[in-house]
Parts: C-alpha cells; sequence; structure tokens
C-alpha cells in the first residue's frame, strides 16, 4: 500500500508532462494559422428628388444722386416682389439682403499716359434677394421667367438654384441598413460556396455618405460629396463587415 501511495505523485506526474506536451504541440501547429474569416463591402444606394431650392438673384441701380439711386433702387424691388408674387411664390419665401453702396470713379490719364485725377462717376446701389422654398419645380420654372424683369429694366443677375433634400437622417438610416444585409448576404455567399457557415460578426466600418447627381460622372470624396447643382440625386453609402467562418 505505502507502495501505490509512493507511486502515485509520479503518475500525476506523468499525466501532466504528458497533457502539456499535447497542448504545446498543438499550439506549435496552430502558430501563424489565422482563424477563417471573411471581409466583404456592402453598398446601399438610392435615387431620391429633392424636396427644397434656393435661388438667388441680385440687381443694382447707378445715379450721381444717391437719394435718386435709392429711389430707383426702391422702385426695383417692389417690381421684384410683384414679379415674384405674380409667380405663385409666397412672400415669406424671400429674403431680400442689405443694400450695397459703393461710389464709381474713373481714372483720368494725360497724353503721356500719366495718372491725373479720379473722376466720380456716381453711386451704384446693389440689391440680392434669395427665394427658399419647398415648392421645387415652380421657383426653379420662375427662375427661368426672369426675363420678364429684364424686360422691364431691371438689370437682374440670376445664379443657378441650389437644391438640398430635408430627409437626410431617415435616408442614411435607411442605406445603413440596406448596405449591411448587401454585404452580409455577400459575406454567406462566399462562406457556403467555400463549404463553411457564416459565423458571429467581428467587425464593421462605415464609408462616408456621398450625393451625386444621378446617372452623373460625379466623382466620389474621401470627405464626402455633396451634389447640390441637380434637382434629381443618387446617394450612395458603404458597410465594411468581417465575419468569423465556422
Amino acid at each position: 500500500m505505502d507502495f501505490v501511495k509512493k507511486l502515485i505523485p509520479t503518475i500525476l506526474i506523468a499525466v501532466a508532462v504528458i497533457v502539456t506536451g499535447y497542448i504545446l504541440g498543438t499550439s506549435y501547429l496552430s502558430r501563424g494559422k489565422s482563424d477563417p474569416s471573411v471581409t466583404v463591402k456592402g453598398l446601399g444606394q438610392q435615387s431620391f428628388d429633392s424636396d427644397l431650392i434656393t435661388w438667388r438673384a441680385s440687381f443694382s441701380r447707378n445715379a450721381m444722386d444717391l437719394k435718386q439711386a435709392y429711389a430707383d433702387l426702391n422702385a426695383d424691388v417692389l417690381k421684384v416682389k410683384k414679379f415674384l408674387a405674380s409667380e405663385g411664390i409666397k412672400e415669406n419665401e424671400i429674403v431680400f439682403d442689405a443694400a450695397d453702396i459703393s461710389k464709381n470713379y474713373d481714372n483720368q490719364y494725360d497724353e503721356n499716359g500719366n495718372f491725373k485725377e479720379r473722376v466720380f462717376r456716381g453711386y451704384e446701389l446693389s440689391q440680392s434677394f434669395e427665394v427658399q422654398s419647398k415648392s421645387v419645380d415652380l421657383v426653379e420654372q420662375t427662375s427661368r421667367e426672369v426675363s420678364k424683369l429684364i424686360d422691364a429694366g431691371i438689370e437682374l443677375n440670376s445664379y443657378s438654384p441650389q437644391y438640398y433634400y430635408t430627409k437626410l437622417a431617415e435616408l442614411k438610416i435607411k442605406m445603413i441598413e440596406q448596405a449591411t444585409q448587401d454585404a452580409k448576404n455577400r459575406a454567406e455567399t462566399i462562406a457556403t460556396n467555400g463549404g463553411g457557415v457564416l459565423g458571429k460578426l467581428t467587425y464593421a466600418s462605415m464609408g462616408v455618405f456621398q450625393i451625386t447627381a444621378e446617372n452623373s460622372s460625379d466623382e466620389y470624396s474621401w470627405g464626402g460629396s455633396f451634389n447640390t447643382s441637380s434637382k434629381r440625386k443618387t446617394a450612395s453609402i458603404t458597410m465594411r463587415l468581417n465575419y468569423e467562418i465556422d
């Protein structure tokens, strides 16, 4: 019996050595071998029409007398307001900026090209306004009818309308879901075709939000592009996912 008691520690040590050797051997064989996984990129994309438009324009008047220049400019402001109202644009959708005043001078030179003096040529008053509305088609059409004001004697400079979308937050969420599902579908296809089963998600990264003109050659930007010149747009976003494969 004493012999058996003395033998037990030796047996335990031997077993421990065998187990340790097995673990070390397995670790050595597995060293340098990464767990099977797959990284995929999914795309979420949707086209939509802008629901907000801004349109800017400006006009000016020149006169030797400042009061006369103001009077002429105010008369033009009334004409512009009347024109916009006749087109169906609401008063609360129009913002007139403060008038900008500048003095015009001509430089006079002698027959040898030497500067003689500056001659005052009058005051120039400039007035700009902006229309911001959800009636996109209406404002767009109005911006094309400014020839009526030009015919009325107003020197109007009309700028291209800018188009926006007020529901971007909701659109982003929908597109993130779409891009994530697209990436998962790709990962499942790869795993299945490789004889495995898609495991748990270990990593997810979202790309930048891009808004370009629909069916255009607009380039993507690292910081995200945001097209405002086109009424019809396409938004896109990518999701990069990494899955384990069982």
